[in-house]
């Protein structure tokens, strides 16, 4: 019992690392040597300078303004990377996709430590990581790692190190794979003060402290044969980085980059990188980004991937989902890892669950589909995020009903409702997302935009009807198929044209084109001749979705076409969590690229999912995209034995007293490691500060220490409060009737 079957082949470049021999590579005259200590170094040259004019540009040619940062743009295909190998698993292209997680348990209680990586492994994980904080945890590991051996479990460790150099050379002996921050490594300072330099030699002359500390620890993992990750995370660059670089996805490359050329300076290959975010954009570009510079630098080292701080429930897998499944889709991706605020067992079904998801776009089946997208120039700019803003409805004249909450600045959630559903009003309301006062709806913060409606109830329906007056009189609106329309009429609703149809029908007032992704360009060009509210894309089933609609945006732009884009998605019968990863992966994928203003969620099978459900999971797609905020956001770190309070504990009592914040962001983290960085990304934040105290942040800053486990969440919200960010919690109504079905 050790995990998921993982193949032992070595490939010819893991026994040539293995053997200690050199892998190909360029030549060291095209690097830059420093001074002493690090005069041994063969420096990667700077990025910084007039793109097209650094000395990296000049070196090795620009990235571009489309850099090369996977294998294809038209089809799912593997970025090629040497093998990288920790025990008995192996890390590469070459090989199935790594499934990981990390303890939670205090390394030093060994024998809860083996329990729960048993627990692990039993549950299919490939490897596991642990926390060493000093030498008693490194020292327990040789203890972990004999007794997880005398029972007959070979599932590698992972020794998870921060701040302690020293600390690693000892646990080196016991583990298979050690991951070092470059943030912290050496550089620990958790501060943001900002360091001035005037040079890039004023900068690079501070390497030379950090190579004395690390290439020990390099030397002897080659010596030993052991694995290695560079893990940058982004709550936790050093200060000098952050002065140099800033608070971005260039600055976490460059941090791992740094790192990676002391090891290659020493002839040692056998490492992988990772760039870790809570935010799942700046993970996602901080991914390609190094991956564009490993093509140009020539460089083939396996990426381990994840959303650090994702948190827990549908949150967490949604959020895990839109940035994985993203790398994933690309062609990215050696091995990953769910950071859930849950029992580590609890990650491996989503863990596994995007595998498979990232799989199945290597079939011939979805290879089939992707090829069948016709040809076309992707213009996204993968070195930077700027969301594609669509045009939104607006009042005009002579309308009787207002149109302009159709869709909303932010993002926008629709729904399909039916005749049976409208039927059974207060239901219905409370499953949208309504507030009601005395029977009435209303819109709240998370109720739906618009609604599909593929069927008018008729006139003798008076129940059905009055139902739609009254959420159109609040500004949500049915849009219908217009042969429905045409059968049945009703006032105000807007009707739902394939663009042929629109092109061939009289000049409507209000219009919704629906698009399937077979479209040529020249008919696309007509958009703009066609008076309309927005667009529903709703890929074919015989195209690739993530293809086909990064081609329609990149006519759209090539056309000057402005059109807000509602992604129409038809999921499978499934639970909740199946559909977080699902939506995360295949719309959140897009809207991470800022390709798209919202979705629209039609399941496949009728009864498939109550109402509620995709409501939240839709809202939650676009939280978790950085787009419309509904809820309180939460960063919380998925435990450890670094943590100082019960992390499931504390963020669910947090997340009941403060759930109700939309546009506040609270980050809970249960150690310093990565708690003052991720405050960048919150604005408050509750973070282990010694055993039994916590400190709370405003932002960056520190404001309160040393506060009292038992009085730390009141002495949140209180902060909350002073800094005139508290609403109280409205009562929710009493029960009125069952959940809505979509039927």
């Amino acid at each position: 019992p050790s995990g998921r079957g993982v193949s032992m082949a070595l490939s010819p470049l893991v026994t040539l690392c293995s053997l200690g021999l050199s892998l190909p590579s360029r030549p060291s005259s095209t690097y830059q040597r420093g001074g002493s200590p690090a005069a041994s170094i063969l420096w990667t040259p700077s990025s910084r300078g007039e793109p097209g004019q650094s000395p990296r540009d000049l070196e090795f040619g620009p990235l571009g303004q489309i850099p090369k940062y996977c294998e294809s743009l038209s089809v799912v295909s593997r970025r090629p990377t040497r093998t990288v190998r920790a025990g008995k698993v192996l890390i590469g292209s070459e090989h199935p996709l790594v499934r990981q997680t990390m303890a939670t348990t205090l390394t030093s209680d060994v024998d809860a430590s083996v329990d729960q990586i048993m627990r692990c492994a039993d549950e299919g994980f490939d490897l596991v990581r642990l926390t060493v904080v000093g030498m008693k945890d490194a020292k327990a590991c040789l203890d972990i790692r004999a007794k997880l051996d005398a029972k007959g479990y070979d599932i590698p460790l992972c020794a998870d190190m921060h701040f302690a150099p020293k600390v690693a050379m000892v646990v080196a002996d016991a583990v298979e794979k050690i991951r070092i921050n470059p943030g912290n490594f050496v550089d620990g300072r958790k501060k943001f003060d900002e360091m001035i330099y005037e040079t890039d030699e004023q900068f690079f002359a501070e390497r030379e402290f950090f190579v004395d500390s690390f290439m020990p620890l390099v030397e002897k993992c080659k010596k030993l044969d052991r694995a290695m990750r560079i893990g940058t995370n982004h709550g936790s660059l050093s200060a000098r980085i952050l002065s140099f670089y800033g608070d971005t996805p260039r600055g976490m490359v460059e941090s791992a980059v740094e790192f990676a050329d002391i090891c290659r300076s020493a002839d040692y290959h056998n490492f992988v990188f990772s760039m870790k975010a809570s935010n799942p954009l700046v993970m996602v570009q901080a991914y390609r980004l190094l991956a564009a510079e490993q093509y140009r630098l020539g460089w083939d080292y396996p990426l381990h991937l994840g959303v650090t701080e994702a948190g827990e429930g549908e949150d967490g897998r949604m959020k895990s989902a839109i940035g994985i499944g993203a790398l994933l889709a690309d062609g990215l991706g050696d091995t990953i890892r769910v950071s859930l605020t849950e029992d580590p067992e609890y990650e491996f079904a989503p863990c596994n669950r995007l595998a498979e998801i990232g799989d199945a776009m290597h079939t011939a089946e979805a290879s089939g589909r992707q090829k069948a997208v016709p040809e076309f120039k992707d213009t996204r700019d993968i070195t930077s995020f700027a969301r594609r803003s669509g045009r939104l409805p607006v009042q005009k004249e002579g309308d009787e009903l207002d149109y302009r909450g159709l869709l909303n600045r932010d993002g926008s959630v629709l729904l399909s409702v039916t005749v049976e559903q409208l039927e059974a009003p207060q239901a219905l309301y409370k499953a949208l997302g309504c507030k009601t006062v005395v029977g009435l709806p209303f819109k709240d913060i998370a109720t739906i935009d618009a609604y599909l409606l593929r069927e008018v109830p008729s006139e003798s329906a008076a129940e059905a009807r009055q139902t739609i007056k009254r959420m159109q009189d609040v500004a949500i609106h049915p849009i219908v198929p217009a042969a429905v329309l045409q059968a049945t009429p009703l006032p105000g609703a807007i009707p739902l044209m394939t663009l042929a149809e629109a092109a061939a029908a009289p000049h409507q007032s209000r219009l919704v084109i629906s698009l399937n992704g077979k479209e040529s360009a020249e008919e696309i060009a007509k958009l703009n001749d066609i008076e309309h509210d927005f667009v529903l894309l709703e890929v074919d089933p015989s195209l690739s979705r993530l293809h086909a609609s990064r081609r329609l945006f990149g006519i759209l732009e090539d056309k000057n076409i402005d059109s807000a884009i509602i992604h129409h998605y038809h999921p499978e019968p499934s639970d909740s969590a199946e559909l977080a990863l699902q939506m995360g992966t295949q719309i959140g994928g897009l809207l991470c690229d800022g390709l798209g203003d919202g979705v629209l969620v039609e399941p496949m099978e009728a009864g498939a999912f109550e109402m509620d459900v995709l409501r939240t999971a839709s809202f939650g797609l676009l939280q978790g995209s950085r787009m419309r905020n509904t809820k309180t956001e939460f960063v919380s770190c998925p435990s450890c034995g670094r943590t100082l309070f019960d992390l499931q504990e504390v963020t669910a009592q947090i997340a009941e007293r403060t759930g109700h914040l939309p546009g506040v962001a609270i980050a809970i983290m249960g150690c310093i490691v990565n708690g003052p960085g991720e405050m960048a990304d919150a604005d408050f934040g509750y973070v282990g500060g010694a055993p039994g105290k916590v400190d709370l942040y405003v932002g960056k800053e520190v404001v309160r220490r040393g506060i009292p486990n038992e009085e730390a969440c009141d002495a949140l919200i209180e902060l909350i409060k002073e800094n005139g960010m508290w609403k109280d919690k409205e009562e929710e109504p009493a029960e009125e009737e069952t959940p809505v079905a979509v039927q």
